[in-house]
């Protein structure tokens, strides 16, 4: 079992949260706000912020890091998600194919080429410290003949993205420990010979870390807990294995126990922020948490039985929210729509994200 992920911009504790920085900002907060709740990387995301402040102003401002403020680990996502989720709105705003993607975003003018070499270039001219492959993704309800489809593209892809990586790193001359990491990411839908198949090949090829691709969740919101436990047999133990977008708390318990130790989603700070709260019910410091999901409980901060409320939001949080301010100020700020609202809720949900992630890594 890995237990730390060492990266040119610092050592990793396994298992670990990413918070979504997905435009160079993770929306409310800045990096000592980030530091202070002990997040120890973000991730970031090609697709975006190629768009937006666009590559050469991100290169002008020193890279991401230098941009941000941010000089602990900064992973950065190919897009291959957000290219899918795109298209599937609005079929008409690009297309896919064997070369790569073409996609115009809602309200833009201009048409934008994301190919497998050119999202590689992008990731390792951000300074990014894991770079993940442009992979071709599905809803786990597509047919099988889009399935097959998705997987030779991921495959033939991620092919792509190596041979591009390994070039521009030769000619940077990086050393093991100053190269950022290459993560190559399993598609297959809910298809169990299809997610064999892609693993299979991914691994023949050869990656530092693999990712489990596709939406992880069934129509009914319920975790695809048999393709997951697949995807991490057959990924051997000395690679990490990164739950793409598994964000709700419960899930990354059943993933951190299957085996993944990576995590990463929007849904913390977007919860902080409409007013949704996370608050464990038990000591997270002494306590097994329970995978049935009773280890922890929302908080809707709108609720005018919060008016009056003096205690701190948690007992056993350690944030500035917690330890400075009331739930009836929350409750305050909340109803004037107030920025510092947000700021206080995402510190929090972040902390809360954090505490889980420490009681995993005493527990393994």
């Amino acid at each position: 079992m890995i237990r730390e992920l060492r990266l040119p911009h610092g050592t990793l504790q396994l298992p670990v949260f990413l918070p979504d920085g997905t435009q160079g900002v993770v929306r409310t907060l800045d990096a000592r706000d980030l530091e202070n709740a002990h997040i120890q990387a973000v991730q970031m995301n090609a697709f975006h912020l190629m768009q937006r402040p666009g590559s050469s102003t991100i290169q002008a401002l020193g890279g991401l890091h230098q941009m941000a403020g941010w000089q602990r680990p900064i992973f950065t996502d190919s897009g291959g998600f957000q290219i899918y989720s795109l298209l599937r709105q609005n079929a008409k705003s690009g297309s896919i194919s064997d070369k790569g993607a073409t996609f115009r975003p809602e309200g833009s003018d201009r048409k934008f080429n994301l190919m497998p070499e050119k999202s590689v270039q992008l990731q390792l001219s951000y300074g990014s410290d894991v770079v993940i492959c442009l992979d071709d993704c599905t809803h786990v309800a597509d047919s099988l003949v889009e399935q097959e489809k998705s997987v030779a593209r991921t495959v033939q892809w991620a092919a792509r993205c190596k041979t591009e990586f390994e070039k521009i790193v030769r000619q940077r001359e990086l050393s093991e420990g100053k190269r950022p990491l290459l993560i190559a990411v399993v598609q297959g839908g809910a298809e169990p010979g299809l997610r064999r198949y892609c693993a299979e090949r991914l691994l023949e090829i050869g990656f530092d870390g693999y990712g489990y691709g596709g939406w992880p969740l069934d129509a009914n919101g319920n975790l695809l807990t048999d393709m997951l436990q697949l995807t991490r047999n057959l990924i051997p133990p000395q690679f990490t294995l990164h739950a793409l977008g598994v964000g709700h708390p419960a899930n990354v318990l059943a993933c951190a126990r299957m085996g993944y130790n990576i995590f990463d989603s929007t849904m913390p700070t977007r919860d902080a922020r409409h007013g949704r709260l996370m608050i464990f019910t038990t000591d997270p410091h002494t306590s097994y948490l329970d995978e049935a999901g009773d280890f922890f409980r929302y908080i809707y901060i709108k609720d005018k039985k919060y008016v009056k409320a003096s205690l701190p939001l948690s007992e056993f949080c350690d944030c500035l929210t917690c330890t400075r301010y009331s739930l009836g100020y929350l409750h305050h700020l909340y109803s004037l729509n107030d920025v510092l609202y947000q700021r206080l809720a995402t510190l929090h949900n972040l902390r809360f994200m954090m505490q889980l992630m420490e009681n995993l890594r005493k527990s393994r």
